[in-house]
């Protein structure tokens, strides 16, 4: 018997992040920590780590947002400078990820296209993807959403015994973008 095909579920309900996410976030990270290699963190910070960084985003005004299904957090994004350098200050990096459990459903094709929107309504004008692993899914998604690829190091980490690539990925938020 064949595994039944994946279907893809209604677009979940997307907010910000708020400080009791912090759980579901550090669980959700912790999971790709411990099993992917879309980050090179060897180690998952813990709830009181991601409640400092969910503080620290709304201080700065940078946007931190979760994907909800029936009322449980099963995705995050977030959008930070790339470099703490001055002349920087327009470019953000984002980060998303979905639990393990709701992977190709489609949750990050409707999560991603409302970070580009919340980080365009805080002042971003360019956003890079900055993906560990290579990781196809990623590199899919944001090839979806308007990014391009800028770019691609070659066996800068290594994690689970392998080398592993980053690959650089671009989106210009300015409206009148071509």
């Amino acid at each position: 018997m064949s595994a039944s095909p994946i279907t893809r579920w209604p677009d979940p309900a997307i907010r910000p992040a708020r400080g009791e996410d912090a759980q579901a976030i550090a669980a959700i990270y912790a999971w790709h920590v411990a099993n992917g290699t879309a980050t090179f963190d060897t180690a998952a910070p813990d709830a009181a780590a991601w409640e400092g960084k969910l503080a620290d985003f709304a201080a700065r005004g940078f946007p931190f947002l979760v994907a909800e299904r029936e009322g449980a957090v099963i995705a995050y994004a977030y959008a930070a400078r790339f470099r703490d350098r001055a002349a920087y200050a327009h470019t953000c990096e984002d980060s998303i990820y979905v639990s393990h459990q709701a992977r190709r459903r489609g949750v990050g094709s409707a999560l991603l296209p409302a970070l580009i929107a919340a980080a365009r309504a805080s002042g971003f004008e360019q956003m890079l993807a900055v993906i560990g692993g290579g990781e196809p899914a990623s590199v899919a998604l944001h090839g979806k959403c308007g990014f391009v690829h800028a770019g691609r190091m070659r066996n800068v980490g290594r994690k689970f015994g392998r080398l592993l690539d980053t690959v650089y990925m671009q989106c210009d938020l300015r409206e009148n973008a071509k």
